[in-house]
């Protein structure tokens, strides 16, 4: 590994955490750093609606098959995208959870990607949940807290896997 990276290869995927709310300025944080992502044409199609009630926590992991993480997570960010603004709100989007997942490692915090987009029952528990405008398309939710969890730092670099200059 590369340590010039190892803010990258801290990301992991972190499903338990301390009962410890995430702090406002790291929610910000989180947030300008989900807005510094790439967008096609600038179009910067997203909407973000960070959680930190438990209830409704609660609620988003009642009803998302994988969410059981939810209730004790810090934070809930659904990231959200007007797909009238860009037909590639879903490769934006995408590129905006994986700076939240980045920021959040780096911030000290755990988290994990919670898929919503093409499962319509998903979609709609969260809309119903969140309020979300019917016009608003619904990416996934990014479950956040303070680790109680650990994974060492990794790469999962697999040489098989690149071809230079042709494949």
């Amino acid at each position: 590994m590369d340590e010039r990276l190892s803010f990258i290869f801290a990301r992991r995927s972190v499903r338990r955490y301390q009962d410890e709310p995430v702090s406002d300025q790291d929610i910000r944080a989180l947030l300008e750093a989900a807005m510094a992502a790439p967008s096609a044409n600038n179009s910067r199609p997203w909407h973000f609606v960070a959680v930190t009630d438990r209830e409704v926590l609660e609620a988003l992991a009642a009803r998302h098959p994988y969410g059981k993480m939810l209730p004790r997570a810090g934070l809930c960010i659904a990231v959200c995208a007007d797909p009238s603004l860009s037909a590639w709100w879903e490769h934006d989007c995408s590129a905006a959870v994986e700076n939240i997942l980045i920021a959040a490692a780096a911030l000290g915090l755990g988290g994990v990607w919670l898929g919503v987009c093409g499962r319509a029952e998903r979609e709609e528990a969260v809309r119903e949940i969140l309020h979300i405008p019917e016009k608003i398309s619904v990416l996934c939710l990014v479950s956040i807290g303070h680790p109680a969890e650990t994974p060492e730092p990794r790469t999962q670099y697999d040489r098989a896997r690149v071809h230079h200059g042709r494949w």
